[in-house]
């Protein structure tokens, strides 16, 4: 069993000072509003309520956080997946879309314990200029990025090859990306993107 599957809520926080102290590896998914994240995450924990979507886009502000529990050292955990604010919806207020920005920002650059980014990106739209913008924050960091394309089942195969491998064109400033075809629904890349992430959380687990 993946070591994803013990995940738990651990807490929720409008503020990077209102975060547990950074102990333990986190790998963190970001992406735009309603590009998946939730779906994502209760995919690779395989649970279905484990990470909850807003019913209105751009409305969820709070970082959630999900420990994998230690399964050794009883009420330690041997890392986090956490999910961060979605960016880029057009409705909210442009105060507020700054707002989300800088907490974005800074936890991206300062949060030393980040192992990891889960950027995910619609493999229909291709990289758009808010998820550009966000590279731009994470390139100086050179912590790995994972991109799973989303919706992945609504293109054939050959189409989804050529798109990873655009996306991986485009975010080429990263370093170390891997751009993989996902889908939540359809099962698609979630071995591949679960072995991934464990790995940045625990590489002992993954041989």
């Amino acid at each position: 069993m993946s070591i994803l599957h013990r995940a738990v809520f651990t807490t929720s926080a409008a503020r990077l000072d209102q975060l547990p102290a950074p102990t333990t590896a986190e790998v963190c998914f970001v992406g735009r509003s309603n590009s998946g994240k939730s779906s994502a995450i209760n995919a690779l924990t395989n649970q279905r309520r484990l990470a909850f979507s807003s019913k209105t886009p751009g409305r969820t502000r709070l970082i959630n956080m999900f420990g994998i529990p230690d399964p050794v050292e009883p009420g330690a955990f041997l890392g986090f997946l956490v999910d961060l604010p979605g960016y880029g919806y057009a409705s909210v207020a442009q105060q507020a879309r700054e707002e989300w920005a800088d907490v974005l920002g800074a936890y991206l650059r300062e949060r030393s314990s980040l192992a990891g980014i889960v950027l995910l990106i619609d493999i229909r739209r291709g990289v758009t200029e808010l998820d550009r913008r966000l590279a731009d924050w994470v390139a100086p960091t050179r912590i790995p990025v994972l991109a799973l394309l989303t919706k992945a089942d609504k293109l054939p195969y050959g189409q989804r090859v050529r798109a990873a491998a655009s996306v991986k064109k485009e975010l080429a400033d990263l370093g170390a990306l891997t751009a993989l075809p996902f889908s939540a629904t359809h099962r698609i890349g979630l071995e591949e993107a679960g072995a991934h992430i464990e790995n940045w959380i625990s590489p002992k687990v993954v041989p």
